[in-house]
């Protein structure tokens, strides 16, 4: 609904419910740069689609790099 609301055209929004990251919580990743975002709310969503996709900039943030597991403790 959120890219709707920012107009986004020609953009896909998918449930893939796991991506092979789970321990990392819940993920955002963005074709065809292929970044990955860790979002632990709404509003983190919503930045991603704002910052990423609509204005092609980046959330440093909420970026997880490739190699990056959680934190043991």
């Amino acid at each position: 609904d959120q890219a709707k609301k920012l107009g986004l055209k020609d953009v896909r929004v998918n449930d893939a419910h796991c991506l092979d990251r789970c321990e990392l919580g819940p993920c955002i990743v963005v074709y065809p740069e292929g970044i990955w975002y860790s979002v632990r709310s709404k509003a983190d969503i919503d930045e991603v689609l704002n910052v990423h996709v609509k204005q092609g900039g980046r959330v440093q943030r909420l970026m997880l790099q490739p190699d990056q597991r959680p934190p043991k403790g």
